[in-house]
Parts: structure tokens; sequence; C-alpha cells
């Protein structure tokens, strides 16, 4: 564990910058990012003379919209924004950790057990991942730690995930020698946001965070679900991947993301099975007539976009390990055009006037025309799409879809292949 001094001279005399260059686009800015966060940590706990880096990306979801919840297949890539922390092991049993522009949050290990009054908070999901991490027999301990994150709340980028890994993330390597499997990490992060923190998740989010690259997570056994991480570098694509945050008001849509779930397994209910993924297209259809008088129309439509996106993630798979990807776009817009046509969730149907997200499909549409891609990105009903727009048209792109959405709204990224790591300078 380097000196604190030895880490600020490593970035001033350049020896940092090929490290830094293999995570962030725009080293000298990260390289500052880093410098005033160190600085923070300092001012926090001036106690401390050696730390360690670490750095957890956000996430975007690329095939498989709605579909892991139904024991599908999901396609999902880490970003190059991310929770950054410096960190240090304490000799006492406290963990203590500042977020830039929140409270202190403070966790003794003595006791693990749930706390009623700490569900939805930070403070949960630290006592509930050290509680796995000790259940299973991995060793934890008292840290100081001061994070920092470029990861938008709200983005559908995972900035609750990136920072359950990232607490993970600090025990496996302060404590556990960074033994700890990435997937591992994500489960034991899932369950922290499961029981401790109350939030039903699936493990798409954590399992990409950790793993970084583009992933492939297949939840036939959602108990032991198969995570691949494919060997496709997206810097060679010729493409950027720009997000863009529609508005609309979140408040008021779990009725709507319960639905999505709820319809699907409705259907597969009537067929004998739990979940849509123990069921078939072909049964559907041979069973229209019955279904129609035992579940409504829009469950038929959703089980046929599940069937479909389900498999356009097996074929999007394919085609970047061929290298073929622009064929893989197509399948990207396939997907979009299904999310908004057959799975119904680019916008609520109690509020059909407001369609931010079909709005910025369409436009983007008009402005990519056959070059290109564009999907709704994550939960959907309100929020963001995703568009992978040709790097000679990202600039244009960003800047046309910035005078409709606003300045703040519309952000290029890239995928980075580093998961969850220490970062070492």
């Amino acid at each position: 564990m380097p000196a604190i001094e030895t880490l600020i001279k490593r970035m001033d005399d350049g020896s940092a910058d090929a490290v830094l260059a293999a995570l962030y686009s725009d080293v000298n800015a990260a390289g500052n990012r880093l410098r005033g966060l160190i600085g923070h940590f300092q001012r926090a706990f001036p106690e401390a003379q050696e730390v360690s880096v670490f750095s957890t990306p956000g996430r975007t979801e690329v095939g498989g919209n709605h579909t892991d919840h139904n024991a599908g297949r999901v396609l999902a890539a880490a970003v190059d924004l991310d929770v950054l922390a410096v960190a240090a092991p304490a000799q006492d049993r406290r963990i203590i950790v500042y977020s830039e522009g929140y409270p202190k949050v403070e966790i003794d290990l003595a006791n693990l057990e749930m706390q009623a009054e700490e569900r939805y908070t930070s403070s949960a999901l630290i006592r509930g991942i050290s509680a796995r991490m000790a259940t299973l027999g991995h060793q934890i301990g008292g840290f100081r730690a001061y994070l920092t994150s470029d990861v938008p709340k709200g983005s559908g980028l995972s900035s609750s995930a990136a920072y359950e890994v990232m607490i993970a993330t600090i025990l496996n390597h302060l404590y556990n020698a960074g033994k700890i499997d990435p997937v591992e990490i994500a489960v034991i992060s899932q369950y922290a946001e499961n029981n401790y923190f109350g939030k039903p998740s699936g493990l798409m989010d954590q399992t990409t965070c950790s793993v970084g690259g583009f992933v492939t997570i297949d939840f036939k056994d959602a108990a032991h679900p198969l995570v691949h991480k494919l060997n496709y570098d997206f810097n060679q694509s010729g493409y950027a991947l720009v997000i863009v945050e529609t508005g609309g008001d979140h408040a008021d849509l779990n009725e709507d993301y319960a639905a999505l779930a709820g319809e699907m397994k409705s259907v597969a209910r009537e067929l004998g099975g739990s979940v849509l993924r123990q069921t078939s297209k072909e049964q559907v259809v041979a069973n229209l007539g019955r279904l129609r008088g035992a579940v409504n129309d829009r469950a038929i439509l959703r089980a046929f976009h599940f069937f479909d996106d389900d498999q356009r993630v097996v074929e999007q798979v394919a085609l970047l390990e061929k290298g073929q990807f622009e064929t893989f776009l197509k399948l990207v817009v396939a997907s979009g055009r299904s999310s908004w046509m057959l799975n119904q969730n680019c916008y609520s149907s109690r509020n059909p006037t407001e369609q931010g997200i079909t709005l910025a499909m369409a436009i983007s549409e008009v402005l990519l025309g056959e070059r290109g891609a564009w999907r709704v990105h994550g939960g959907g009903f309100a929020g963001t799409i995703q568009a992978f727009v040709p790097r000679e048209q990202a600039a244009d792109y960003v800047e046309k879809m910035k005078a409709i959405f606003g300045g703040t709204a519309v952000y290029p990224i890239s995928i980075r292949g580093a998961g969850s790591i220490r970062v070492d300078l």
C-alpha cells in the first residue's frame, strides 16, 4: 500500500498516466479528480499515511430489456463513469465512509444484524455486505474511505450498484488479498441490497459493475447465473455511446414496473410455468385463443417481447465476438422497437401525453438514419435512451439532443474493459 506522497509524486511526474489512460479518456482530468479526492481523504482522516485507490464503473444495459426477471438473458457493459475511492485499513472494527456531497456513514462491525431504521440507506448496504462476507467465511475489518462518483443518479447507469460493489471491493482487497471472485462480489452486493437495504433488485447491475467490459448473463438458474465476459474492444467499433436523459416524472411508476414482470409471469402460469423461460413462443401462439380469455392482451404482447429480446441477446453476443458491429447495431434498434411496440415500457399508459423516451428515439432515427442505433435504456416509462452514434457524428448528435432535452441531459460515454478494481498507480 503506497504512501500518499508517493501516489501524488507518480501523478505529478507522469508515472501514473498509463494506468489512468486505461480507465479514463482524459488523463489530466482523471489525475486532477484523484488529487482532489486524496485531499478530501487527508482532511477527513489525517492519521492515515498509506492508502489504496479503487475504481468501480457504472453499467449500461445493451440487450435484453426486462428479460432478467423471467429467467432470461441480458447483455450489459461497464462504462467509463465510475465511483472512485481512496481507502485505508483501520485497527478498530469500524467502517467510516465519506461520499462527496453526503453525510458521513459509520458502521460498527461488532453488530452485523439488520437494523430496521437503516433500510434504504448506505449504512444498510455497508452492514449487509460486511455481514454476508463474514457469513461466507471471508475476512472483514475496519477501514476509512472517501468516495466520489461521476455516475449520474437516475440515469440508468447503476450508481447504487457501483457503490455496493465498491464497498465489497475495498473489503476484498484490504482483508482478502483480492481473492474473492468478481461474480461473488456481485452476489454479495445483491444480497445486501435485497435483504438489508430492502430493494428486490436482480443481479445484472452488480455483475456488470464488478466484472467489466461487455458481459452477458443467463438467468435460467437464478441462484447460479451463467456469466460470460466478451472479448470485444468497443474502442475499435468507430462509434460513441451516448446517454440521453429525457426527463419525465419517475414518481408513481412502481405499478408500471410491477406489471411488466407480473404480466409476463401470468402468461407463463397459464402455460404451466412460473417464468416465461420455462415456456416458448410457439406455445403462446398455439394457445392464443385460450390465453386471451385468461390474461390481458398486453401480457401476451409482452411475452412476445420477452422471447424475441431473449433470443436477440444470443445473436448479439455472437455478432460482437465475430466483430460484426454494424449487424449488431441492427439488433439494438430491433430491441428498442420491441420495447416500444410490444413491451410498452417507453411511456406510462397512465400518462400517455408525456413521451420523452419515444420522442428521443424518434429524433435519433431522424438524425442517424441507417447508421447507428437507439433504444430505451433500463426500466423505461420515464428516463433515458441509449444511442450508438458514429464518432464523426457524435458532436453534432450531442449538441442537437442538448438543444431539445437540456445541456446537462446528454453525455457521451465509453465502454471500459476493467470492472471493479484496485488501481495500482
